[in-house]
């Protein structure tokens, strides 16, 4: 007979060991040291693998405009609240080839209207929770998000 806790322990998913911060943004060709907010990379960082919980906001679990919410509470000291789309409202809209380190990006993925959002950390790369994968680091030249990006948007402090 099988006790308990080998049971537990046979059918619970291995933790993901992270890479090191450094290898891990080297990897991703960023270097947080020469960012002009270092403070985002490692709040990014510290929330890479959280899983996708919709309307989720904390380590447990948490959705797209939760992160942004999240990292834009704890690097810059500002509350966004609401969806994708109440934060759209509280920015500046900002082209594509003007994107800096920090500004929202927003994609129209559901029915043509604004359904995602991340935070653009440069070179192309960007942070979001995404619904298979958690929180990840993705290429704005990735064909998916080519298709669905919308805007940029700067917070209007």
């Amino acid at each position: 007979m099988i006790n308990a806790q080998a049971k537990t322990k046979r059918h619970s998913k291995p933790k993901v060991q992270k890479q090191s911060l450094e290898k891990f943004f080297a990897l991703n060709e960023l270097a947080p040291d020469a960012a002009c907010s270092p403070h985002l990379y490692y709040q990014v960082y510290d929330w890479i693998g959280t899983r996708y919980k919709y309307s989720g906001s904390s380590k447990s679990g948490i959705d797209c405009s939760g992160f942004v919410s999240e990292m834009y509470k704890n690097t810059y000291c500002i509350n966004l609240t609401g969806g994708s789309r109440d934060i759209w409202q509280t920015v500046k809209p900002v082209e594509k080839c003007d994107l800096q380190e920090g500004d929202i990006l927003f994609f129209k993925i559901k029915k043509g209207q604004i359904s995602h959002v991340g935070i653009y950390l440069g070179n192309n790369k960007f942070a979001h929770a995404s619904v298979h994968s958690g929180v990840i680091l993705s290429d704005l030249n990735e064909d998916y998000y080519t298709k669905y990006f919308y805007k940029g948007g700067r917070v209007i402090y």
